[in-house]
């Protein structure tokens, strides 16, 4: 499960990051200019940009993620030849924090450690599952073709509507897109759909009104 939500994560993050970088340079450019070919290159020489970039970020995180794990199972596991009562003790005090009796406690800790000593105490203290770390290549992945996809409908409704309708179709492109990276993102952290929503459409109107007035001024 850990492993899928760290995927959903790197995904959405991914495409928020898409829909905010790669329609804040297509209203700087097309307010600008009207040159359709100018606007097209410039939009999806940021997407590319920005979906590499979000995939190396991901990749060196949770790459340095999976290299802190293990390097605290490692350290664990040097503890249990050294301090074994020590290791007994933190389980046993991690029982009893959660309302076990504590000779219950101490025969589970005994019980656990007998058995699986070291997946025992790196899920204790760390709350780690052994031999389960997160795959930085899965995250990487996910960022790239999200970030790709979150800025692929802004650049179509920019390059491919003509006329005055194009600024239309790409503010109801952005407030699609955040509005159901928004929901998602709330769904995945358990928070307010609503709240995250409606925050995730203001920052997008927000970001196409900022980068308009750079490209008018400039």
């Amino acid at each position: 499960m850990e492993e899928k939500l760290n995927v959903l994560r790197a995904g959405v993050l991914g495409s928020n990051d898409g829909i905010l970088t790669v329609v804040g340079v297509l209203v700087s450019v097309a307010a600008a200019t009207t040159n359709h070919f100018t606007i097209f290159i410039a939009g999806l020489s940021d997407l590319l940009a920005c979906a590499f970039s979000m995939a190396a970020g991901e990749y060196a995180s949770v790459s340095a993620q999976k290299e802190t794990e293990k390097a605290a199972v490692a350290k664990e596991a040097a503890l249990l030849k050294t301090n074994w009562h020590g290791q007994m003790q933190t389980v046993k005090d991690f029982y009893v924090q959660r309302g076990v009796q504590p000779d219950t406690a101490e025969a589970i800790a005994k019980d656990l450690l007998q058995k699986k000593p070291l997946a025992t105490v790196v899920r204790v203290k760390y709350d780690i599952e052994l031999g389960h770390y997160l795959n930085p290549w899965d995250a990487s992945f996910a960022s790239l073709f999200s970030a790709a996809l979150g800025g692929l409908l802004p650049l179509m409704a920019m390059t491919f509507v003509n006329g005055n309708l194009k600024w239309y179709a790409t503010i109801l492109a952005v407030a699609v897109t955040s509005a159901l990276t928004g929901y998602l993102s709330a769904r995945l952290g358990d928070g307010l759909t609503r709240r995250a929503v409606i925050r995730n459409i203001i920052i997008g109107l927000i970001t196409i009104a900022i980068h308009y007035g750079v490209g008018k001024l400039f």
